[in-house]
């Protein structure tokens, strides 16, 4: 059987559990649509409304709240609905219709962060600390030291993003290819433990993974993360096979990995693609999609751009922290900085964290109702302390 969330306590930081993901397997996505949602032209025009505000206001996006981008009750049911959906039946949404086509790249952006201001917690995603990632090919290297996807063109490995909720907002699709790709990870663990049951707890020990220089300063480039969680009731997966293979090459500290775990991390990553367990999906313009990390990879295929700058694929991506997300495995604290449900926790610091930025985290955390832990918040210093073969939290 696979381990499955459990409804938690009242004292679990309010979180209702009202569903939880569950496994299912592509033809489950083909058969069911209900994955995806159409909002209707009075939520379009809600969204923009609210856009055309915010952009009279002049404020710097870290400056902003909620109340800077005031939804309209269709606009807000929907976004809700489909940010609910991440915690429940099938991990995801597709929420189809935002009027990307009437906006600039730069009101597309401030329509983005606003949006995200009512839903959760949006965390730094690179080495510069950046909020919010274009995700288009500026020519980079995707399997390089230290490169990463957003910035390529490359099919990328499958993979969990650093956060509760990825959310992708689809402005330019590519002239051909850049299909996105879901596995279920509830899925993945039941057809290990179909073939081979014994790699099951070899996931679940010391796995190191290389930071690709996005790490705070004063911590190591490297950190210890467990495949497969381990706490009780409440599944979660995390996989990111390109980090782990430049940890290998870029540390020679870092433990090397066994037989046994280059096996299971093979078997993973061939699961990952199969046809029978992998959702292929194209993102068109206008489209938001929302996957929760902890119960899916997720990857892209290699795609080809057009030559009009305009036209070119072009992608907005915020990382969010959400207040009804469950708690995680103890042994990943190191990594997410926090493992209560409902907490701010995920993201990579990088460098250039500013007081701009905490200010937002703290205010954004007390108008979602979210837990922030101290050290997080700037009150005190993060912890870096490694010990042995495994990091710690100080």
């Amino acid at each position: 059987m696979i381990e499955a969330p459990t409804k938690p306590s009242a004292s679990e930081s309010g979180n209702t559990y009202r569903t939880k993901p569950e496994i299912w397997y592509s033809t489950d996505l083909e058969r069911d649509q209900s994955w995806t949602l159409r909002m209707s032209a009075e939520a379009a025009a809600g969204f923009d409304k609210a856009m055309r505000h915010a952009k009279s206001l002049g404020k710097p996006l870290l400056d902003m709240t909620s109340d800077d981008f005031p939804l309209e009750t269709a606009s807000a049911e929907i976004l809700h609905r489909a940010f609910r959906a991440t915690q429940q039946r099938w991990g995801m949404c597709l929420l189809k219709g935002f009027p990307v086509h009437k906006w600039s790249v730069e009101e597309a952006k401030l329509a983005y962060w606003g949006l995200g201001l009512h839903v959760g917690v949006a965390r730094t995603q690179n080495r510069a600390s950046e909020i919010m990632n274009d995700v288009r090919d500026s020519g980079s290297t995707y399997k390089s030291k230290n490169g990463r996807g957003y910035n390529t063109n490359a099919a990328l490995d499958f993979h969990a993003d650093s956060c509760d909720v990825v959310a992708l907002l689809c402005l330019h699709p590519a002239r051909a290819g850049g299909q996105s790709k879901i596995t279920s990870s509830f899925a993945l663990v039941e057809e290990i433990r179909k073939r081979r049951p014994e790699l099951i707890d070899v996931l679940k020990g010391p796995v190191f993974h290389s930071y690709q220089g996005t790490q705070a300063p004063g911590r190591p480039g490297y950190y210890n993360c467990p495949v497969i969680g381990s706490l009780p009731g409440h599944f979660a997966l995390r996989a990111n096979r390109k980090n782990t293979n430049a940890a290998q090459a870029d540390f020679p500290e870092v433990p090397r990995l066994t037989p046994e775990l280059t096996e299971a991390l093979d078997l993973l990553d061939e699961l990952a693609a199969d046809p029978r367990l992998c959702y292929s999906m194209w993102l068109e313009q206008g489209d938001l999609q929302l996957l929760n990390n902890y119960v899916m990879l997720h990857s892209r295929t290699e795609f080809e751009d057009f030559e009009d700058e305009t036209k070119r694929r072009h992608l907005l991506r915020l990382w969010l922290s959400v207040p009804d997300a469950a708690p995680l495995p103890p042994e990943w604290e190191y990594y997410f900085g926090d493992v209560r449900p409902g907490s701010v926790r995920g993201g990579v610091r990088g460098s250039y964290i500013t007081d701009a930025f905490l200010r937002f985290e703290k205010r954004q955390a007390e108008r979602m109702n979210m837990l922030l832990k101290p050290g997080l918040d700037g009150t005190a210093a993060e912890p870096t302390t490694a010990v042995g073969d495994a990091h710690v939290a100080a």
